[in-house]
């Protein structure tokens, strides 16, 4: 893994979340594309109307988010970094950013979807939705 594959930043936050930040972490003079993906709050999932999210983590979470990125960088060669979202979120807020750097476009835009797939299904993340008409689901799901 050269110098330049590496994880920048991998956190789990209880706080609003800067896609600058996260951006910034891996940008550098040597790279001319930055793919920066964030993932929002949506108001509705599975034909339902959804009025706000909680998001709960295993207390490893953010190592098993680390182990994704570091892993997701020795196969790409390329700095990445993520920051996902905890606690309670309402329609719009964010609860993750990825960003992944590169030379070019296209090996960022596929180092960026492979690694927020990875973190999706990989990093003990819970997600509570609650709905407009009262009840609420579990889903186990990061993104």
């Amino acid at each position: 893994m050269s110098d330049e594959a590496i994880v920048r930043l991998a956190r789990i936050s209880d706080q609003p979340l800067d896609p600058a930040e996260v951006e910034a972490a891996v940008s550098g003079p040597e790279h001319g594309a930055v793919v920066v993906f964030t993932g929002k709050v949506r108001n509705h999932d599975g034909g339902q109307a959804v009025s706000a999210l909680e998001y709960s983590a295993h207390p490893r979470a953010e190592q098993f988010l680390r182990t994704c990125c570091a892993e997701s960088a020795a196969v790409s060669g390329l700095p990445v970094a993520a920051v996902h979202r905890i606690g309670p979120l309402t329609i719009g807020d964010l609860a993750i950013v990825v960003a992944v750097a590169a030379p070019h476009r296209a090996e960022a835009f596929a180092a960026c979807a492979e690694l927020v797939d990875r973190i999706k299904h990989e990093v003990p993340i819970w997600k509570r939705q609650l709905f407009t008409d009262g009840p609420s689901e579990w889903v186990n799901a990061c993104g």
